[in-house]
């Protein structure tokens, strides 16, 4: 894959955002949706990693229905830096926020009754909100009974109810299907209650991007909330293979570094902290300087590859705070400054997230939000393998 060069001089790590990718992730997704579905981009978490401001500013100018934070922090930054776009606050909020959320036309998430209680007894103007349903996963969300004492709490006040939902706990795990209808089944039922009591437009959604991509959901729902797939990673391998042929997502972000460092063992030994891994004499060894402060995870160590030219090399030893100890015995001629590829290509966000036993979603939301980030255009993305 040829990508726009980018002028990283002085800089020791960087990322690249690939913005015909993010485009490319978005249309599968609207034309997946049925006519006037409405689509959230999800970005918080310095959205994933990829830049809260940056990519919202993206989402906003492609004219995204709505933007998801995880808390009133994230949707006030969004607010200074001038979008304008509706968004919606996922996290538990401090009841003393509530007048600002109003103020700013941030919709907050209300999940329990504590919060609801809280909300109707606050000074000043309240936001909109949007009430969360438990229907299986057993995280946020009103139950059966505290769903039914919310409607009676709110029944005749002035609060302005704007939308309901709940998550899929597996969408992406075919032998759960089950699982995934049965929670369907219990939003279909909060559905019918709230619509007994509320009159007027009001926002259903239950799928992520794995719900969609799996296409498990019968039901009619007017917003979709686009997470991992937007940004062109796969939630499980498992959904990969089901449904790759169907939806060819392109990563969005490449994570580089260069190294800082070359040196030969003339008599081999052993390998960083703890001295984890032995080289043979004769063995060429680079260092990069990042590490685990920079989001590359500890549990990557002597578990994992990088890419130089194309070409892979193994990460030896243990990741260190700020530097990485890689082994480019096997590839020829390598000097200080060659770039270093982490995410990218040839070593995709997935990959590291089976070497490091977690989930691609913790791979890139841990980057280091102060690594400095090229949005750019690269007219052909391609899937990375």
């Amino acid at each position: 894959m040829v990508r726009t060069q980018v002028n990283h001089r002085g800089l020791r790590t960087w990322l690249e955002i690939d913005t015909a990718a993010i485009k490319h992730n978005l249309n599968l997704f609207r034309r997946a949706a049925p006519t006037g579905v409405k689509l959230l981009g999800v970005v918080k978490s310095n959205a994933y990693g990829h830049g809260l401001i940056g990519f919202s500013r993206l989402l906003a100018d492609w004219g995204i229905d709505w933007l998801g934070v995880d808390s009133v922090v994230e949707a006030i930054a969004l607010r200074r830096a001038g979008i304008k776009t509706p968004v919606l606050v996922f996290g538990y909020t401090l009841p003393e926020n509530f007048s600002r959320a109003a103020r700013l036309g941030i919709t907050l998430t209300i999940s329990s009754l504590e919060s609801l209680k809280a909300l109707l007894a606050a000074r000043g103007a309240r936001p909109a909100i949007q009430l969360k349903v438990d229907t299986g996963m057993h995280r946020q969300g009103f139950g059966r009974e505290d769903f039914a004492a919310a409607l009676k709490l709110i029944k005749g006040r002035p609060v302005r109810v704007v939308g309901l939902y709940s998550h899929l706990a597996a969408a992406s795990t075919q032998r759960l299907s089950d699982f995934t209808h049965e929670q369907e089944k219990e939003f279909i039922f909060f559905r019918a209650a709230l619509g007994a009591e509320r009159r007027g437009p009001m926002l259903y959604h239950l799928a992520a991007s794995g719900g969609i991509i799996s296409n498990e959901l019968d039901g009619e729902y007017n917003l979709i909330r686009l997470g991992l797939g937007m940004y062109g990673l796969w939630t499980t391998p498992e959904l990969c293979r089901r449904r790759g042929a169907h939806w060819p997502l392109c990563p969005v972000l490449v994570w580089k570094t260069i190294i800082g460092e070359v040196k030969r063992l003339p008599v081999g030994g052993g390998i960083g902290y703890g001295l984890t891994k032995k080289l043979p004499p004769g063995a060429v060894v680079a260092i990069c300087p990042i590490g685990y402060w920079h989001g590359y995870p500890c549990a990557l160590s002597n578990h994992s590859s990088v890419a130089i030219r194309g070409q892979l090399a193994p990460v030896v030893g243990r990741v260190s705070m700020d530097m990485l100890i890689i082994d480019v015995s096997r590839l020829g001629k390598v000097e200080v400054g060659d770039e270093v590829e982490l995410i990218g290509p040839h070593v995709s966000a997935e990959t590291l997230a089976l070497q490091a036993r977690t989930s691609p979603h913790e791979i890139i939301t841990r980057l280091n939000p102060l690594i400095e980030k090229f949005y750019f255009q690269n007219k052909n993305p391609v899937r990375q393998k």
